[in-house]
């Protein structure tokens, strides 16, 4: 197979830096425009400013000691680099070249592209590249929709970057439980074992050709026509044998949590994690209405206040885009964050409204609910280390993997992170929903023991919410 010429748009190496070493054997050619797009974009703290002075590094190592003939010829990329780059070690090392455009393109731009526009340039430099080497493949890598849709009119060859896509389709994501078969007792009931553990909660010990399908701390469940209300979570696996604890049911009167139930199965299991001690880390998703925010402040609240297993909750979300200044707007951090907070008031509204209490007894929780509840910003995380603290980030849909990384990592001892998120609603330029932070850390946190995730499927909000997302 003959070698490829991957031209790069700027917004790739912005998005990945490491998507130099991410190619194979194929040769990457970056226009001269592409430079100067980058190092007018290198000056700021934002997390594509990061990345182009991340870029501009690498470039800067792989150029050192070369002369302009040797940069002509292409200059290869180093295998050092390229295993530092790929942290999952599943890709091959990189045994291309790269080239840069050293001399103006021999060609000019069909008519319909007039001006001198960056992606236009960018353009005429493939078109060039299809001009000097007749015989080999040339395509044209971007982010850009719109860039893609021109260069397919002029008649170049273009592909998104997929590295980074955590999935091929989103149908493929865990969705953290699943419902077993109506025969399961009779198939994994041979060897069954049961016993109490020292919380006496019934565990059970099966075998059987399920068990390969089962990950830790996924939920298993049985039809209600077979046996109604039997709900269990995946304790350990050792080759075919698995153990299975009943869970805890959260919808029932006498179980409250901060004063709501779980109204449906997914809620139930939802609630099992986020008020086990031994998960230190959960994602939900749902669409709008599913209820993640009240039940992860509902638990957070409870293991708070109820129970002294946390010191506070802290709260954030992503201000799109993420890493830019906050704004104008007068006040410290905390009132800054406030009108991104609309979903935590609601939320409290809804936690602390109750018709026995008046209006003292209302100010007076709100008052300790302010010192318990503490609002942040996710500019300001880096280098801060929580202790015993329940931290929930809402629309983590938002963030990048690199993002998610770098908030997850400010986890410190006897602390718990909750991300929320809807991946239908993602607002950041170049996320989708198979390259998203949050599809991330839900794929790569499957099967950990202290790690659980639940997708929660059906809206509890009204009648009028559901029904428009089901026609709208």
């Amino acid at each position: 197979m003959k070698k490829k010429i991957f031209v790069l748009d700027t917004n790739v190496l912005m998005h990945d830096p490491s998507c130099l070493f991410r190619f194979e054997e194929h040769d990457i050619y970056i226009p001269m425009v592409v430079l100067e797009e980058l190092d007018a974009a290198k000056k700021g703290t934002s997390e594509v400013s990061r990345n182009v002075r991340q870029v501009t590094r690498f470039l800067d190592e792989i150029m050192h000691g070369q002369n302009h003939a040797q940069i002509e010829k292409g200059l290869p990329l180093p295998t050092t680099q390229t295993k530092a780059a790929n942290g999952n070690g599943h890709s091959a090392p990189a045994s291309g070249r790269l080239f840069f455009q050293t001399r103006p393109p021999t060609v000019t731009l069909p008519d319909m592209l007039p001006g001198n526009k960056p992606d236009n340039n960018i353009l005429l430099t493939a078109l060039a590249l299809h001009a000097a080497y007749p015989a080999r493949a040339i395509t044209l890598v971007s982010k850009d929709i719109n860039l893609r849709i021109k260069a397919a009119i002029v008649g170049v060859h273009t592909e998104d970057y997929h590295n980074d896509q955590v999935l091929d389709d989103l149908d493929l994501l865990y969705s953290g439980y699943a419902q077993l078969p109506d025969d399961f007792w009779l198939s994994h009931g041979e060897k069954l074992d049961s016993w109490q553990d020292d919380r006496g909660r019934a565990c059970y010990r099966v075998s059987g050709p399920k068990v390969k399908d089962w990950h830790i701390n996924e939920f298993l469940y049985l039809p209600d026509e077979v046996e109604r209300g039997l709900e269990l979570m995946v304790q350990s696996l050792d080759g075919d044998s698995g153990t299975l604890r009943v869970i805890r049911d959260y919808r029932s009167g006498k179980t409250p949590v901060w004063g709501i139930h779980a109204k449906n199965r997914e809620q139930n299991f939802a609630l099992n994690l986020l008020l086990d001690p031994d998960v230190d880390f959960v994602t939900l998703l749902g669409a709008a209405g599913t209820g993640k925010t009240l039940l992860a402040l509902a638990a957070g609240l409870a293991q708070t206040l109820d129970e002294p297993r946390y010191r506070e909750i802290i709260m954030t979300r992503v201000t799109v885009p993420l890493g830019d200044d906050i704004g104008f707007l007068p006040g410290t951090e905390e009132e800054k964050m406030t009108p991104w907070m609309g979903a935590l008031m609601d939320n409290l509204e809804v936690l602390t409204q109750t018709s026995a209490a008046g209006d003292w007894e209302r100010a007076a929780t709100n008052d300790l609910l302010s010192k318990r509840i503490k609002i942040r910003s996710l500019n300001f995380m880096r280098g801060r280390t929580f202790l015993n603290r329940y931290i929930i980030i809402d629309e983590a849909q938002n963030l990048t993997s690199k993002q998610m990384k770098a908030l997850i990592t400010r986890c410190g001892p006897g602390s718990k992170i909750v991300c929320l998120g809807n991946l239908t609603q993602i607002d950041t330029p170049y996320l989708s929903e198979t390259t998203s932070g949050l599809t991330y850390v839900v794929d790569r946190f499957r099967g950990w023991p202290h790690g659980g995730h639940v997708t929660l499927a059906r809206g509890e909000r009204s009648r009028l919410a559901a029904y428009a997302s089901d026609i709208l």
